[in-house]
């Protein structure tokens, strides 16, 4: 099945988005807005140490009070942060999505955040490789 590796670079979108933990949460909704993406990372220099999606801001931020002006990332970011590798199965990730109740995974290389994935770009391209198991099993059976 399709690797991390090849699902990343049949990517059209490779930006990996992030935010440093003492940026404030409006900096950080207000580039998932501009870039139409649902979370970022939270990187210290190149060290990924959180993710902080729009989930974490509504149950940790909003839902308590906190002000997205004045609350830093740190605050609401989810520090576990789970991660593939390219090497990956795009099974490993569905099952990570699945067993970790998450949407979105990190890929590493060599201590390197290299990429990231959503879970709709999993189902995305699982759609895809059935769509061309269909179309080639139609040709041989066409072609009997």
């Amino acid at each position: 099945m399709l690797s991390v590796r090849r699902l990343l670079d049949d990517k059209h979108n490779y930006a990996v988005w992030s935010v440093r933990p003492d940026d404030m949460v409006i900096d950080a909704l207000m580039l998932m807005t501009k870039e139409k993406i649902g979370c970022v990372l939270v990187m210290e220099g190149e060290q990924l140490i959180g993710i902080f999606s729009e989930r974490d801001y509504a149950r940790k931020g909003i839902i308590v009070g906190r002000k997205a002006k004045s609350t830093p990332v740190s605050e609401v970011m989810t520090p576990s942060v789970f991660t593939v590798t390219p090497q990956m199965s795009i099974e490993d990730c569905m099952t990570l999505f699945s067993d970790k109740h998450i949407r979105h995974l990190p890929v590493v290389e060599n201590h390197k955040v290299i990429g990231m994935l959503s879970i709709g770009d999993i189902v995305t391209a699982i759609i895809h490789a059935q769509d061309q198991q269909i179309r080639h099993l139609e040709a041989y059976i066409t072609s009997q």
